[in-house]
């Protein structure tokens, strides 16, 4: 009888490109609500300071503020609210981040998975369909 041989171990995965709150940030902002499926095209929105010194800026949540410092999300304030915009490097982080069945449930958050190009073979761990650069 042939030696037995442990089974290989698994793969270490890829570290998650957002730290834990910006994670929990994401995920309550993309899941859906009320039946509707948020958008990453529209952005995170962000409340504004009513009163004080900062009145009518921006208020940043911490996790926003970190995507911000590393290049991953950049404000917009010319609309009605200001909104934190995934940038390039953000929409390549979000992909990265949405292929990781245990971080963003691809069945929850298929609405994402769609709007960030990632095909069925994706959802088995298997690519990225070409279109996925497109967004950005």
């Amino acid at each position: 009888m042939p030696p037995r041989t442990a089974p290989p171990s698994p793969t270490p995965s890829t570290p998650s490109p957002f730290t834990a709150p910006e994670r929990d940030l994401i995920r309550r902002e993309l899941h859906p609500r009320f039946g509707q499926d948020p958008s990453v095209a529209d952005g995170i929105m962000l409340r504004t300071w009513r009163g004080g010194p900062q009145a009518g800026q921006p208020k940043v949540p911490p996790a926003v503020r970190t995507m911000l410092e590393r290049g991953l999300v950049e404000l917009r304030t010319d609309g009605r609210w200001p909104v934190a915009w995934f940038t390039r490097a953000g929409l390549a982080a979000l992909r990265q981040f949405a292929q990781d069945r245990r971080a963003l449930d691809p069945v929850r958050y298929a609405h994402v998975r769609r709007e960030l190009g990632l095909n069925a073979g994706a959802e088995q761990g298997t690519g990225v369909s070409s279109e996925a650069d497109d967004h950005g």
